[in-house]
């Protein structure tokens, strides 16, 4: 039922915002999360309509697989097994499997050349690594400018955070305070939003390239203060 509220709160902005005028995109929702298909212009558009609707209705994440000026994201499913969050997803896993397209291990890199793909999935990934640091790094450099990383972990107030003795890491909204902040990190990121339902830890992060601005106070404040 609240999937529905949402979906209705968001074709009323976009029938209603004049920013919006013209968009032929689709939304959908599951379990709190926005899913977008459709296609737009330019990259501004895509982020303005992610922007607007996490700034007016109340949603954990904005995932989309939006065609941009006629050209299809490339979309990395990082640890994907046997599942993809989108059907064209690059799936990408140690192990053969039903979902997989691309064989490698998280642990030493991504085979993947610098700025070439749109967005990447890391669901239900990084808590399973010792060292997910050196992974986002490697997210960091293969995202486009603009590009997004959408993180999926168990929030480490529940009880499947630790029901799994193959989580080596646990994950809340301010362990990723830590990652969008410069001082703290050389690749930093922009949160898009970062939240919580109770049971999982979401994410949606833009890599901040070389001269670009990070999160401002504000911004920062925004999610975590």
């Amino acid at each position: 039922m609240l999937d529905r509220v949402l979906e209705g709160m968001a074709q009323d902005l976009l029938a209603h915002d004049d920013r919006l005028r013209g968009f032929t995109v689709q939304v959908r929702f599951d379990g709190g999360v926005a899913h977008l298909d459709g296609e737009l212009s330019t990259l501004e558009e895509l982020q303005l309509l992610r922007e607007l609707l996490l700034r007016h209705v109340p949603v954990f994440a904005v995932w989309d697989r939006v065609r941009v000026a006629g050209r299809k994201p490339i979309i990395l499913d990082l640890g994907c097994g046997d599942t993809k969050q989108y059907p064209d997803n690059v799936g990408v896993d140690r192990r053969p499997g039903k979902a997989v397209n691309v064989l490698a291990d998280l642990r030493r890199g991504l085979p993947f050349q610098d700025e070439s793909v749109d967005q990447v999935f890391a669901v239900h990934v990084l808590e399973h690594l010792p060292d997910y640091i050196a992974l986002l790094d490697e997210i960091h450099r293969v995202l486009r400018p603009g590009g997004v990383l959408h993180v999926m972990a168990p929030d480490w107030t529940h009880v499947n955070s630790v029901a799994d003795p193959t989580h080596l890491r646990l994950f809340d909204v301010q362990t990723f305070k830590y990652l969008c902040s410069p001082q703290h990190t050389e690749r930093c990121w922009y949160p898009l939003i970062v939240s919580s339902d109770g049971a999982s830890v979401f994410a949606d992060l833009v890599p901040v390239k070389a001269g670009q601005a990070a999160a401002d106070a504000l911004r920062m404040a925004r999610f975590f203060d």
